[in-house]
C-alpha cells in the first residue's frame, strides 16, 4: 500500500506496516513517536528512520530527518487513523465495554450470547482474544492501537463477524481501541482504580467517558448499567450526542431486573422487557455477575439479537474464566473460589455474590499490587474486616515494592486480619481451616498465570494452586 493512499497526499513510498516501538521497525513502517508516562517516542525517531521507517507520525514541534513527517496536534489519533486504513477491513459488528469491574466478564459473556444466536463471534481483553475455538493471551486489557486492530483485522479474515472488545481507562486516554467502528459501547460501573496514572476520580470517569464522547458511532447505542450513581453522566451524554440509549437493571427502562434468588449454583432472574416477564435461570452466582450479563445482553440485543432468544441464552451461560471460578472442594467439602477482584468495591461484590451460599464462614485470602494506588490498599482492608469472617492478608503482584510494607497498608484497615506473606502458604492456610459449611475466597489475581516481583514473573496460578493444595490432604 502507498503512503499516499493512506494519507491523501502524493507520496509514493510503500507501506509495510506500523509500530510504536522502535525496536519493531522494519523497511516500510509508519512508526509512531508519542509522549508516554515514563519514555517520550520522539527520542527514538533517528532510530526508527535508521530501521527503514518511511513516515514518523508526531507532534509538529518533532525533528524528523529522512523520512516522511506526518504532523498532527494529536499524533496518537492520527496514527490510530492511518493504520486502521492500512489493516481493515474488520468485523461488521464491533462492541465495546468500559467501566471499573465486570468489563471482561461482559465481552466474554457477549461473545458467547451471539455464538448461540449463530454468529462467528470473539472478545478481546483482559483473557486475551477468544474464539469458539481457542484463547490467545496478548497479557494488556487493551493492548497497543497496532496489536489491536491487527487482531481484530486477523478475525475478520478468520470469518469472525462480531467483536466485543474492553476499553479500559488507559486504552481509551492512549488511543489504543481506534479505528473501527463502534456499534454499540456499554458502561458497567465506576469505583476507584488506576488513580496512580489519572489521579483523581475526575479524570479517571472522563477518560471512560471517551468511549460515549469521541468512539462509539454517531448513530451507535449506549447500553448503561442504569443501577450505578454514576450512570445519568453517561447517559446525559448519549443524549447529547442523539445516540440510541439502551438501560438495564433495576432501575433499567429495556431491560428491567424484577427479582433475583440465588440457587445453589446459580441465580433465578425475573427479567422485564418488551411489554413481557421473563424467567431465566442464571448459572452464575453473584448480583455483579447477573449485572454482567444483563449488560452482554443488551449489547446483544442492541445490535439485533432477539429479545426472548437473547434472555434465554442467559441460562446456557458458561463461567468466565478467574471470575467467580469454583477452583476445587476442599477435602472438608468447602467450595474454593477464585476472582479477579482487586478493588474495594469489587472485593464487596465478590464477598456480596458469595455470601447467601455461605452458612459457615467466609474466609477471604487477598492482597494488593505493588506500584499502583496506593490510597485503596487500606479501604480493601475496610472491606474484608467488615464483610470477611476470617481475612488472610497475603502477597499480591509486589513488583518494586517492599511485599511487607504493601500488607502493612492492607492491615491499617483490617488490623485482626492474619498476615501471611507466601500466597502460597495463605491459600493452603485457608483450605486447611475451612469446614464443610465455609467458602474460601481466593480474590486479587483471578486468571493470572504469575506473580510479579521486581521485574520478575513467578509461575503462580490461584486456581492451580488451590487445586494442588487440596490435594495434599
Amino acid at each position: 500500500m502507498k503512503l499516499g493512499t493512506l494519507t491523501g497526499g502524493t507520496e509514493t513510498a510503500g507501506v509495510t506496516g506500523f509500530a510504536i516501538d522502535h525496536r519493531k521497525v522494519a523497511p516500510g513502517t509508519i512508526f509512531g513517536a508519542f509522549e508516554g508516562a515514563r519514555v517520550n517516542g520522539e527520542d527514538f525517531i533517528p532510530a526508527a528512520v535508521a530501521a527503514g521507517a518511511v513516515a514518523v507520525v508526531a507532534r509538529h514541534s518533532a525533528v524528523v530527518e529522512g523520512a516522511v513527517h506526518i504532523a498532527d496536534d494529536n499524533p496518537r489519533a492520527c496514527f490510530a487513523a492511518l493504520a486502521a486504513r492500512f489493516f481493515a477491513p474488520f468485523p461488521e459488528t464491533a462492541v465495546a465495554v468500559t467501566g471499573t469491574n465486570g468489563k471482561t466478564s461482559t465481552v466474554e459473556l457477549t461473545r458467547q450470547l451471539w455464538r448461540m444466536a449463530g454468529h462467528h463471534a470473539a472478545s478481546i481483553g483482559t483473557l486475551g482474544v477468544t474464539t469458539a475455538g481457542e484463547q490467545v493471551s496478548t497479557g494488556l486489557t487493551t493492548p497497543d492501537v497496532v496489536t489491536f486492530l491487527s487482531n481484530v483485522a486477523g478475525l475478520a479474515r478468520e470469518g469472525v463477524t462480531h467483536v466485543a472488545f474492553e476499553a479500559s481507562s488507559h486504552g481509551l486516554t492512549q488511543y489504543r481501541t481506534e479505528g473501527l467502528r463502534v456499534a454499540a459501547a456499554a458502561f458497567t460501573n465506576l469505583s476507584r482504580d488506576h488513580l496512580d496514572y489519572h489521579g483523581d476520580m475526575a479524570n479517571y470517569f472522563t477518560a471512560k467517558l471517551r468511549l460515549f464522547s469521541e468512539v462509539l458511532a454517531p448513530d451507535g447505542t449506549a447500553v448503561v448499567w442504569a443501577d450505578d450513581p454514576n450512570s445519568e453522566r453517561v447517559v446525559d451524554l448519549a443524549r447529547q450526542r442523539r445516540n440510541r440509549l439502551f438501560t438495564v437493571g433495576e432501575h433499567g427502562d429495556d431491560l428491567r431486573l424484577v427479582s433475583r434468588d440465588p440457587t445453589l449454583l446459580g441465580q433465578g432472574l425475573v427479567i422485564a422487557a418488551g411489554g413481557a416477564e421473563h424467567r431465566v435461570t442464571l448459572p452464575l452466582i453473584g448480583a455483579y455477575q447477573a449485572a454482567n450479563a444483563l449488560v452482554a445482553a443488551g449489547l446483544v440485543i442492541a445490535t439485533g439479537g432477539d429479545v426472548a432468544a437473547t434472555i434465554a441464552g442467559l441460562g446456557r451461560l458458561q463461567p468466565v474464566r478467574g471470575r467467580l471460578e469454583r477452583a476445587v472442594i476442599a477435602p472438608s467439602g468447602a467450595p474454593v473460589y477464585v476472582d479477579y477482584a482487586h478493588t474495594p468495591d469489587a472485593l464487596e461484590a465478590a464477598i456480596a455474590a458469595l455470601r447467601p451460599h455461605v452458612t459457615g464462614r467466609l474466609i477471604l485470602v487477598f492482597g494488593a499490587g505493588g506500584d499502583r494506588d496506593q490510597g485503596k490498599r487500606e479501604p480493601m482492608g475496610q472491606v474484608a474486616a467488615a464483610h470477611a469472617d476470617v481475612a488472610i492478608v497475603t502477597d499480591d503482584n509486589p513488583r518494586s515494592e517492599q511485599p511487607a510494607a504493601i500488607r502493612a497498608d492492607i492491615l491499617k484497615g483490617a488490623p485482626s486480619a492474619i498476615e501471611h506473606g507466601d500466597r502460597r502458604g495463605a491459600i493452603r492456610l485457608a483450605i486447611q481451616q475451612a469446614r464443610a459449611d465455609d467458602i474460601v475466597l481466593i480474590a486479587g489475581k483471578g486468571h493470572e498465570q504469575g506473580q510479579i516481583v521486581r521485574d520478575i514473573v513467578l509461575p503462580f496460578d490461584d486456581v492451580s494452586v488451590a487445586r494442588e493444595v487440596a490435594g495434599e490432604a
